[in-house]
């Protein structure tokens, strides 16, 4: 049985990761087990730069957003020699399981690391992007769609006011969950993901369309992955009779208080990656598939990529007329 469990939060920060450093730490040691964090992702591993963790140490975090360990993107764990670097730092401080909690990057660092470490891996699902293999929701999404919604509702209100088309980017580098949900959920007339390209003469013909039903406002989300939403925006304003602005909700949607959501997902998610490490169980990864808490191959869902739903994008078309 493994004695002492480490954690790191590496890539983008989630809402939900301090709810599942708290829920890794003290159900490590209401197991009798030591739990280290190391600070600032896998730069962390690199420098040695660790502290034990308590269940009094990481109390008041559940409703935190942000991660108390602190994370950052670290190239240098990319180097040759990182992995050994940080195999190292895990065999120095006897760490037998390490959580790591963080997206699909993350679970690739944990993959590499694996094959230098006899420690035993363990991905925690936590990214807004929503983008990890293997779960149908991760750590953050939930309250990065809230975030995003109640921007978004605000801004309706002026686009009514002023009869003006609003082009609201989100976060989604190279992917569109994230855009996805919200734009159904705040009635957006036009959806931009990288997954569907669209030309600007498709979208202006959406929102004229709209123009001689009476709908005089309009809201388009958009991924930022989709393409260059200022462009976009000045290229409508050309194409269309329509004001159109742009508005970029921006990292607010990373930082803020967890939803219950997210926080009772860190928590079954956390609960589990410790009873898996418990079992002497690595290279895996915990997520939610069909509403169950369960667990699947870490490295399969590290060279995988999850499938988005593209009928989504036709229901929000029948929900928009």
């Amino acid at each position: 049985m493994a004695k002492t469990i480490g954690i790191v939060t590496s890539g983008g920060d989630a809402p939900g990761m301090n709810a599942a450093i708290r829920a890794v730490t003290r159900v490590g040691h209401s197991m009798g087990l030591q739990v280290v964090g190391f600070e600032r992702g896998w730069d962390g591993l690199l420098s040695n730069c660790c502290k034990k963790l308590t269940p009094r140490n990481v109390g008041g975090i559940i409703q935190l957003g942000g991660t108390m360990l602190h994370t950052l993107r670290c190239p240098a764990f990319e180097q040759p020699g990182g992995t050994e670097t940080g195999a190292e730092t895990l065999r120095i401080n006897d760490v037998d399981g390490l959580v790591v909690i963080g997206g699909d990057g993350s679970f690739r660092g944990a993959l590499e690391l694996g094959k230098k470490s006899d420690t035993l891996m363990v991905g925690v699902p936590a990214t807004i992007d929503n983008d990890v293999y293997g779960t149908d929701e991760t750590i953050g999404f939930d309250t990065a769609v809230n975030t995003a919604v109640n921007i978004i509702d605000k801004i309706r209100d002026t686009a009514i006011s002023h009869e003006r088309v609003f082009i609201v980017e989100v976060m989604g580098r190279k992917r569109g969950f994230l855009a996805l949900e919200v734009g159904m959920c705040v009635g957006a007339e036009v959806i931009l993901i990288p997954e569907n390209p669209m030309r600007t003469e498709d979208i202006c013909t959406i929102m004229d369309d709209n123009a001689r039903k009476g709908k005089r406002a309009g809201i388009i989300v958009a991924a930022e992955g989709f393409g260059d939403s200022s462009k976009l925006a000045q290229e409508m304003q050309r194409q269309t009779e329509f004001e159109v602005r742009l508005s970029i909700v921006g990292y607010a949607q990373r930082g803020g208080s967890p939803t219950a959501r997210s926080r009772l997902l860190a928590s079954l998610f956390a609960e589990r990656a410790v009873e898996l490490i418990c079992e002497g169980k690595g290279n895996m990864a915990v997520g939610l598939q069909k509403g169950a808490i369960t667990s699947f191959d870490l490295e399969k869902s590290a060279t995988n990529k999850k499938v988005l739903d593209l009928r989504l994008l036709k229901v929000a078309e029948m929900l928009a007329i």
